[in-house]
């Protein structure tokens, strides 16, 4: 629910809903987990994925979710903000392991609406949101893209950042700064590094593979990468049994868990090397369920489960660092039955794995065809908890809770979906009908930005109901369409919002059109 006048976030109205009628929230935001990955999702799957598979069993699974962005930065932006992240400065690509903060100062976010609810916040895992590291005298990091070679020894490691995790309404953090195969290689604890990066170095990028390394930069000593997921396991672990007690007497919590986990370095430990008869990807994706598992385990223990509500999906489609190939020899397509994969524009970048379980209210083994992304998250959470958001915040968030508990008659929930690759082109989904503004992936698969074959069509219009794989453009065969979803994602653009209320104002100006001029092509660049 809305407010109708506008409302200062940090005056923003709360119900009087009893603490103890709220749940505890755990979001689960894997790494490169194509939704062809999860056995429960793509039954023709080759990789046993059986705790994500408990999920959708005791929950619910959504087949029609998406991310607002094929790639992570964007879509981190927009889950915890409930906005697009192209009404932001950040038009492509992803941030840096030292880029500056991206979430502005008073931008509500899911966690501080929680917060101001009376739940305990953590976030535990990688950012990739920058943060604002103090940077050495006449020395400099790129803003909105990731550092480069001489840049990345410019930040004084020995201060604390700002603008971080913590001033965003998380009481507590504990992660990497951005994804694992970027700088710099150490924990963060709160706003310190836990150990002084005082090594240059890089971490393999597939285990066993010595000719591939990640980018070269600061790194602690002793850290390997190994560690990483599950440490963050670890620590969400610790946080539960933590707060069981707090929780059960009605202060509840809320856990956002980004995890580094399978994307690239897909770093397998020992015991799960061999494990899925794949490759090391396969193998990986196996130790991040089994890892899942042990949280599922945790609550079980502590006997919260029923009263938490834990959503399980993936920050954008697999990556092709995955080795498409070898899988797909082997029967295993990542990408299940959809076109494309990670940074594109078709719905392998951006459709995603999204289970949802909340024993107490959901029914177990439901699948909900609605139409859903990230960014409904914080409409979700705050219609479960009663809050009420205001019109300054989370303008393209929709929740989900009616279809949850079976009453998908009330709304408004989502009708129309605005997909961005990372090239910064658009697509808009209305019903079965897509509409891509390029000629092609404007992503990593082919056809590549800037290597489409001459004379395509400027656009892309695809029947999603008759063509789930994109195989048949039929802009020429339905211009009124073209013409018509055009004009919607340009009204939901200047209106600032794709959610009914007063109309807000991006943060830069965005023309729609940019990347689909020939002089305005640019090729993609590969994270």
């Amino acid at each position: 629910m809305r407010s109708i006048a506008f409302i200062p976030i940090f005056l923003f109205i709360l119900s009087l809903a009893n603490a103890a009628d709220k749940p505890n929230f755990i979001f689960i935001l894997c790494d490169d987990l194509g939704t062809g990955d999860v056995k429960c999702l793509n039954p023709e799957g080759k990789i046993a994925t059986p705790n994500m598979d408990r999920l959708a069993r005791e929950g619910m699974a959504f087949t029609d979710a998406h991310t607002p962005s094929s790639v992570c930065t964007p879509t981190r932006y927009g889950t915890l903000t409930g906005r697009y992240n192209w009404r932001t400065k950040l038009q492509n690509g992803v941030l840096g392991g030292l880029s500056p903060h991206l979430i502005q100062p008073g931008r509500l976010t899911v966690a501080a609406m929680l917060k101001a609810q009376g739940y305990h916040t953590a976030a535990i895992g990688k950012w990739h949101l920058g943060m604002d590291w103090v940077i050495k005298d006449k020395q400099s990091v790129s803003e909105l893209t990731i550092e480069s070679r001489d840049q990345a020894w410019s930040t004084d490691f020995t201060q604390p950042t700002t603008h971080g995790p913590l001033t965003v309404g998380f009481d507590r953090y504990f992660g990497i700064a951005a994804s694992l195969d970027m700088v710099p290689y150490v924990f963060i604890d709160g706003d310190r590094v836990t150990a002084q990066p005082t090594e240059d170095r890089d971490l393999e990028m597939v285990q066993g593979e010595t000719n591939k390394h990640t980018r070269k930069g600061p790194a602690a000593p002793g850290f390997t990468g190994y560690e990483v997921l599950p440490t963050f396991i670890d620590k969400a672990v610790a946080y539960i049994d933590e707060k069981a007690a707090d929780a059960k007497s009605g202060k509840p919590f809320f856990i956002y868990l980004p995890l580094t986990a399978p994307h690239t370095p897909i770093l397998p430990n020992p015991e799960w090397r061999g494990k899925s008869g794949l490759n090391q990807y396969g193998d990986f994706v196996m130790e991040t369920d089994a890892n899942i598992g042990r949280l599922l385990k945790a609550l079980d223990d502590q006997g919260i489960a029923k009263d938490t509500v834990v959503i399980l999906t993936s920050d954008n489609g697999c990556s092709p660092s995955a080795d498409y190939p070898a899988l797909l020899a082997k029967g295993h397509n990542p990408s299940g039955k959809y076109r494309g994969h990670k940074a594109d524009i078709y719905e392998g970048g951006h459709r995603v794995p999204f289970l949802v379980r909340w024993p107490a209210k959901v029914k177990a083994g439901q699948t909900s065809t609605q139409l859903t992304c990230l960014t409904d998250f914080t409409a979700t959470a705050a219609e479960i908890t009663g809050a009420t958001l205001p019109e300054t915040a989370a303008e393209d968030s929709f929740s989900f809770l009616p279809a949850l508990l079976g009453e998908t008659d009330k709304g408004p929930k989502r009708e129309s979906l605005v997909s961005h690759s990372i090239g910064g082109n658009f697509a808009i989904r209305e019903g079965q009908w897509k509409l891509a503004l390029c000629p092609g992936s404007g992503g990593w698969s082919e056809p590549r930005p800037g290597k489409e074959p001459a004379g395509s069509p400027p656009v892309q219009l695809f029947d999603l109901e008759a063509d789930l794989g994109e195989t048949k453009n039929l802009q020429a065969e339905h211009p009124e369409i073209v013409a018509s979803l055009t004009k919607k994602l340009e009204t939901l653009i200047t209106n600032g919002r794709s959610t009914p209320g007063a109309k807000q104002t991006n943060d830069v100006p965005i023309d729609v059109w940019k990347k689909t001029k020939p002089k305005a092509k640019a090729k993609a660049k590969k994270k």
